[in-house]
């Protein structure tokens, strides 16, 4: 049956949606001023993580105001705060904690890419003593969201696994506090056992974990580069696994997880390729999550086979909508594409979404907020000719 007559259920009562979206908004100009004004010039090593500025706060707190009502304009059942307080997508939690250096000099052995072949060094994380969790800037973050919107508020926070694989792997993560691999991990799982049960005192229900890092291991160059680093590539997926089970087990029955993966996006650029054959089995089946955002937006990601693998009571969000260009895809491209997915899965268990956030970083990606509102506008259209209203 084709998808743009199916109606095999209403739109999803809870997350995720058929409708939704990764989590990062394009950062207004103002924001982007104030930042600058209030915080300076940012150099190599300053302002990676949270800040206590409250002028700054402010502009963000009117900001965040106006997303929000952008969100609920487009007729998301979601809306998150953009990442508005965040400097990029991850730094603002671990940096928040005790134990996390980031330095944004990089290292080679993690690059980002671009079309024309040119690349950039990837920012390093190091572990300067033990993993301590702190109370978080994510958690403020989320209550200010809480209490300014009417629909779920929807928090993004970057995977456990992160850390090991920003942090070099076996080899680098021993680099520095560390000597054994797992007196590291034992840190970074009660650490974040504890910002998940803040995040839920504070009345979060609709969780999201961003990870490249099971993304990764799809592409040859860094199962190459996980090697070299003293991984194997198969034995760390399946450790990866038991670490985010780790961090999630004892959660509420209400509360909803879901695991976003992407291949790199920051400014247009992007770091692997590869499909998800490699991942597919354990990603589906032994992470204890109640949904996967999927990239899906351009031949890199593969085919849409490996959704065969998708056991019963789990969604997948395709993320056939590019959050990179401005280029608004038609809703015939978007259901063809549900079409092709929907041969491999029961249509009633995807959604839609971009293949990732509109602004990793403060930058953003090359399209206006324009742009960003007609694709998130475009989503919901589709979401409702598909799946009802």
């Amino acid at each position: 049956m084709s998808v743009a007559a199916a109606r095999v259920a209403p739109l999803a009562a809870r997350p995720p949606f058929r409708a939704d979206h990764v989590g990062s908004l394009l950062r207004p100009q103002k924001l982007k001023d104030a930042r600058e004004k209030f915080l300076g010039a940012q150099t190599a090593d300053q302002h990676l993580g949270p800040h206590d500025n409250a002028q700054l706060r402010a502009v963000e707190d009117e900001c965040i105001r106006e997303v929000i009502a952008l969100q609920e304009r487009a007729g998301l059942q979601l809306a998150t705060d953009g990442e508005f307080r965040r400097r990029s997508w991850w730094l603002e939690l671990v940096m928040t904690w005790g134990g996390v250096s980031a330095n944004r000099l990089g290292m080679t052995d993690l690059t980002w890419r671009n079309n024309d072949g040119s690349e950039k060094p990837f920012s390093r994380l190091w572990m300067t003593g033990p993993v301590t969790w702190k109370p978080s800037a994510v958690v403020r973050a989320f209550e200010f969201l809480k209490t300014n919107t009417k629909v779920t508020p929807k928090v993004t926070i970057p995977a456990p696994i992160l850390l090991h694989m920003y942090g070099g792997g076996d080899k680098g993560v021993c680099e520095g506090h560390y000597k054994h691999a797992e007196d590291f991990w034992a840190d970074v799982i009660v650490a974040y056992r504890k910002e998940l049960a803040a995040l839920v005192a504070a009345g979060a229900s609709y969780i999201q974990f961003d990870d490249t890092s099971i993304a990764f291991l799809c592409d040859p160059r860094h199962r190459a580069t996980v090697q070299k680093w003293g991984n194997e590539p198969d034995a760390l997926l399946l450790d990866y696994a038991e670490r985010m089970n780790a961090v999630v087990a004892g959660l509420p029955e209400h509360v909803t997880v879901t695991m976003h993966q992407c291949r790199g996006n920051r400014e247009g650029h992007w770091a692997a390729e590869g499909g998800y054959d490699p991942v597919a089995d354990v990603l589906f089946n032994r992470v204890n999550v109640h949904g996967y955002f999927l990239e899906y937006d351009t031949p890199r990601a593969g085919t849409f086979a490996p959704l065969r693998l998708l056991p019963k009571g789990k969604t997948v969000v395709l993320g056939i909508m590019s959050s990179k260009t401005p280029v608004l895809e038609s809703a015939d491209d978007l259901k063809r594409r549900i079409d092709e997915a929907a041969k491999f899965v029961s249509l009633d268990q995807l959604a839609l979404s971009p293949q990732c956030g509109f602004a990793s970083s403060i930058v953003g990606n090359p399209l206006t907020q324009q742009d960003q509102e007609a694709k998130l506008a475009r989503l919901v259209e589709v979401a409702r000719q598909v799946w009802g209203s």
